[in-house]
């Protein structure tokens, strides 16, 4: 059986959502369709108390630096509460995915979120200029806790900031 064949269901063993809202950089990963071409890409958390869920803002350029700002929205539900880490995702009506927290840094400035088929994972950061050296030793740990690495592709930014 082939490594993309198993199901990965492993996830850290807390997440503490005040502390994981707000703005992440996408750094790398292996990205859906509608990630193809993503520059300056950004996740934007924000916890919905109404609806008991957390509210996902997603954006980006597309093809280069100063291409078409792009924006996709959707909608996560904690579905493992005890740890908060196993989430399903819904980026339109009716689909929806599994959000698993793969890794996370103990002062919450990189995480690593994946499916369990690991066909898509997204490596974020607080801050976009994360040195490949440290990237390296990110994709290092999720390696080694038996998520497949292979493919995974560096996120282009550049800020005015």
């Amino acid at each position: 059986m082939g490594c993309a064949s198993l199901k990965y269901k492993k996830t850290v063993s807390k997440v503490e959502l005040d502390r994981f809202m707000g703005k992440w950089y996408v750094i790398a990963g292996r990205f859906t369709y509608f990630e193809q071409g993503a520059h300056n890409a950004v996740e934007n958390y924000t916890w919905n108390e109404k609806h008991n869920r957390v509210d996902i803002n997603f954006t980006y350029n597309k093809d280069s630096l100063k291409g078409e700002e792009k924006n996709i929205t959707q909608k996560g539900w904690i579905k493992n509460k005890k740890t908060n880490a196993y989430w399903e995702v819904s980026p339109l009506w009716p689909f929806k995915f599994d959000y698993l927290v793969i890794d996370l840094d103990k002062d919450y400035q990189w995480t690593v979120v994946g499916v369990p088929s690991q066909k898509y994972v997204w490596i974020m950061a607080r801050n976009w200029k994360m040195d490949s050296k440290k990237l390296d030793e990110i994709i290092d740990r999720i390696q080694s806790k038996g998520y497949d690495i292979k493919n995974i592709k560096r996120v282009p930014h550049a800020w005015n900031i």
